[in-house]
């Protein structure tokens, strides 16, 4: 039950801070690059019923959103590993 409400609380946090249509707030960064990156996969599948959530924030600063977002999505896939382990 504990596993749950934890989930529950955990995927609530994590909706509020995906990026959306209309935002007026200052423009996303390296660092919100990065999140929106991580949470992209489940920014997909909430924006299938929720048309103002999207997996890329148009209002941001550039290169460095950009950067951000691109070193989280292939970070994500193991892309940014420099040694791999041998079994």
């Amino acid at each position: 039950m504990k596993k749950i409400v934890l989930l529950v609380i955990l995927s609530l946090l994590l909706v509020g801070c995906m990026p959306t249509v209309a935002t007026e707030s200052s423009p996303s960064g390296f660092f919100l690059g990065i999140w929106h990156g991580w949470i992209a996969p489940l920014s997909l599948i909430f924006g299938f019923f929720d048309r103002s959530i999207r997996i890329y924030d148009p209002n941001n600063i550039g290169w460095w959103y950009d950067f951000g977002y691109y070193m989280a999505i292939i970070s994500g896939f193991g892309g940014l590993q420099l040694a791999r382990r041998k079994k």
